[in-house]
C-alpha cells in the first residue's frame, strides 16, 4: 500500500493510502470519528481487487494534521482539495458514520463528480441531546478536540442539511445497521425517500457494519454497484 501526504492551500496535510489498481475507476474511503484509515481493512482488499482505493484519514485523525479546528464543513473541503490534487472525478465516494456524513456534503457540493455514493449507518445531523464522552486515558490515534466539535455539529435543531438531500443525483446506497445500532433507523428510511435514487439495505450488525461483517458489507455493495453498472465506468 502507498500512502502519500497532500498539502492543501490551508497549510493542513491530508494523508492518503492507495491500493489497487492505478488504472482502475477510483473508490474513495471516509472513515467514523475517532477512526482513521485503516478501519477499513477488513474491507480494503476486496474493493482493492476492482477499484483504484483512495483511504483518506480525515483531519485530526491519524496520520494527517492535527490543526485543532473541525467540522464537517472543512472535513467536506478537504476532501474536494484532495480530489483537486489527485485530479479526480467519476468517484466512487463511500463514508462511514461522519465520514457518511462529510459523504453527503460532498455530493451536495459537487454532484458532478461522485458516480456514486455509498454511506453507512448515518443520516445528515438531526436534532437530539448527544453529550461529548470523557477523554479515556492514554495516546490517542486522533486529536480529542474533534470530539466535541462534531458532537456539537450532530446536534442539529434545523436540520439544514436535509434540505439538500434531493439535490444527491447520484445513485446512492444507504447501508443501516439494523436495530442493534444508535442510530435511529427510520430516519434512514426517511433519507432514502429524499435522495431521489436512493437504495436502502438493512445488515443487523450494528453501527459498524463493514466491521463486524465485512464480507456481507461488501457483497451488498458490489452486488448494487452492479445492479447499477457502477464497475464498468
Amino acid at each position: 500500500m502507498e500512502a502519500r501526504s497532500i498539502e492543501l492551500g490551508n497549510g493542513v496535510r491530508i494523508a492518503c493510502h492507495f491500493s489497487g489498481a492505478k488504472s482502475g475507476p477510483t473508490m474513495v474511503l471516509l472513515h467514523a470519528l475517532g477512526e482513521q484509515a485503516a478501519s477499513w481493512a477488513a474491507v480494503e482488499p476486496t474493493f482493492a481487487s476492482l477499484f483504484r482505493v483512495v483511504n483518506v484519514d480525515l483531519r485530526g485523525h491519524g496520520d494527517s494534521d492535527w490543526p485543532g479546528v473541525y467540522s464537517f464543513e472543512l472535513m467536506r473541503d478537504d476532501v474536494i482539495e484532495v480530489f483537486d490534487a489527485l485530479g479526480l472525478h467519476d468517484v466512487l465516494l463511500v463514508g462511514h458514520s461522519m465520514g457518511g456524513t462529510v459523504a453527503y456534503l460532498i455530493a451536495q457540493a459537487q454532484p458532478d463528480r461522485i458516480a456514486r455514493l455509498v454511506v453507512e449507518d448515518v443520516p445528515p445531523p438531526f436534532p437530539r441531546t448527544r453529550t461529548a464522552p470523557a477523554r479515556p486515558e492514554g495516546e490517542l490515534g486522533f486529536d480529542w478536540a474533534v470530539v466535541p466539535a462534531i458532537v456539537e455539529q450532530v446536534n442539529d435543531p434545523t436540520r439544514r442539511w436535509w434540505t439538500r438531500l434531493p439535490d444527491i443525483v447520484s445513485p446512492t446506497l444507504l447501508i443501516g445497521g439494523g436495530p442493534t445500532s444508535h442510530v435511529p433507523q427510520e430516519l434512514l428510511v426517511e433519507v432514502s425517500g429524499l435522495i431521489p435514487n436512493c437504495t436502502l439495505v438493512a445488515i443487523p450488525a450494528g453501527h459498524n457494519v463493514h466491521e463486524t461483517r465485512p464480507n456481507e458489507f461488501a457483497d451488498v455493495v458490489l452486488r448494487w454497484l452492479d445492479d447499477t453498472d457502477a464497475v464498468s465506468l
